[in-house]
């Protein structure tokens, strides 16, 4: 993860509810903001904010409502200003080009139009009075997943951000009062071995199994660390290969997450089950 994106996180870490204006104080230092929301929020998931139609383009049957006498169109004047407008573009159009409204209410004409279909439209960030906020993705994400790498310049006020915010789920887990259970049973090394086999029959990896497929399995009852444990049993006992990750291209940095970091080198990623 980039070190801005980073930042950007830990500083809704220390905002009320994770939640603020994009045009607060703590944010004047970012530049770019809508590249930051479009990566953590649209490619990653793990922030949302407020968006507003900004693109949109008429679609063939809007364009065939325009060619039906006016007295005859099932549409409201306001509504069929719009669309003629968003008819003489040759393609996309902004929404800011419309002034044929007020804001709010275009957006409301915009929306209905959309819906009924005969436009697209396409979301991006609220130009003005946008709000940011962590997702419950986002929050698991920091809790649970996060595996910082390498070396950066942090200030303290962050890293506490982020220490206060594992403090806080720490007690929320403590605070919460379970009904008895019936306890799991942890998989031994040879039922993970059998598993990884299991799986990949299933899904047709041909003995190249990516490991976020078996975290998903075994995590839990597993834990991070005691899967990691296992795996290393069972490379040590020559019963499994770990092979490093070349190209990234085809996986999500979450799945990418997933493997086992080294010091040297890429993660480990694919687990290979010896014949």
């Amino acid at each position: 993860m980039e070190i801005n994106n980073l930042k950007f996180l830990l500083k809704l870490l220390g905002c009320p509810n994770y939640r603020s204006s994009l045009s607060a104080a703590i944010f004047k230092e970012f530049k770019g903001k809508d590249k930051i929301c479009r990566e953590l929020g649209e490619e990653r998931e793990l922030i949302d904010f407020s968006r507003a139609i900004a693109v949109v383009k008429i679609l063939p049957p809007g364009r065939a409502l325009l060619k039906i006498d006016a007295s005859q169109l099932p549409i409201a004047d306001k509504e069929l200003k719009v669309l003629e407008k968003i008819g003489k573009a040759s393609g996309n159009i902004k929404t800011s080009a419309i002034r044929v409204l007020k804001v709010a209410e275009r957006e409301e004409i915009l929306k209905n139009l959309a819906d009924r279909g005969l436009i697209k439209a396409e979301n991006k960030l609220k130009p003005q009075k946008a709000e940011v906020w962590l997702t419950q993705r986002g929050l698991e994400y920091l809790r649970d997943d996060y595996n910082p790498k390498g070396s950066a310049t942090i200030s303290l006020d962050l890293v506490k951000n982020y220490l206060n915010f594992l403090r806080k789920s720490f007690r929320e887990k403590s605070e919460v009062v379970s009904p008895p259970v019936t306890q799991i049973d942890k998989p031994s090394d040879d039922e993970i071995l059998e598993i990884i086999r299991d799986l990949d029959k299933e899904l047709g990896t041909e003995n190249y199994l990516p490991i976020f497929h078996l975290r998903q399995k075994l995590q839990p009852p597993l834990s991070r660390e005691e899967l990691d444990r296992s795996l290393y049993h069972l490379q040590r006992d020559d019963r499994i290969e770990l092979s490093s990750l070349v190209d990234t291209t085809p996986y999500t940095p979450e799945q990418i997450d997933a493997g086992i970091a080294q010091d040297i080198g890429g993660v480990l990623f694919f687990i290979i089950a010896s014949s």
